[in-house]
């Protein structure tokens, strides 16, 4: 892994080979990072990935928007995080093998708080922001923001039950300091989503 390639990287990431990474310099990647074999990762218009974060064996980050990790989210073997897509409503060509001036699509993104977890094989649709402490289970559809602290399961995903908050909260103060790390920064990328005017 040639770490100049990244627009930040930082201690104890692991990238298992083999992983696809498309415009790993709009990518930040801060430090305890997981990323498993088969996983396909575009970065769009810019992506962050937290500290301590795993990505399992053949999800994928995709759609040419902006994507934001905190801190301590899991993305489960499977998952599709979709940051944008065609625009297949008659405006243009729904490919992208033509050139701009036949094409039509959009650019949104996706924020996963901090504790959020995407369980194996769920979808998660542009312009979605995924609550603090969330869980979106196994196979569910997300096209809408999910609250805090909640389990969501189905297609679309609804919310089914609270999730413990506390002892996760007590934890978390403890692996910052036992790795001395420090809360991500993710003000840059949030600026970059409130710029494009999609929230």
């Amino acid at each position: 892994m040639d770490r100049c390639a990244f627009k930040e990287i930082g201690e104890n990431v692991t990238i298992y080979d083999p992983v696809t990474l498309i415009k790993p310099e709009k990518m930040v990647l801060r430090n305890n990072i997981i990323i498993s074999e088969y996983a396909y990762i575009a970065s769009g218009l810019g992506l962050h990935i937290g500290n301590f974060i795993h990505i399992a064996t053949h999800s994928s980050i995709s759609g040419g928007g902006v994507c934001i990790l905190e801190d301590f989210v899991g993305i489960c073997a499977g998952v599709r995080l979709i940051t944008g897509s065609e625009d297949i409503m008659g405006k243009g060509i729904a490919v992208p093998t033509v050139s701009d001036d036949c094409r039509s699509y959009f650019r949104s993104y996706i924020y996963c708080k901090r504790h959020s977890f995407i369980s194996t094989n769920a979808v998660v649709h542009p312009g979605v922001t995924i609550g603090e402490g969330t869980v979106v289970g196994s196979g569910s559809i997300v096209t809408k923001d999910l609250e805090p602290w909640g389990v969501y399961i189905g297609s679309p995903a609804k919310r089914v039950k609270d999730r413990p908050r506390e002892k996760i909260l007590e934890l978390e103060k403890a692996a910052y300091r036992e790795n001395n790390v420090e809360i991500s920064d993710v003000s840059y990328f949030v600026q970059l989503i409130k710029d494009m005017n999609v929230i």
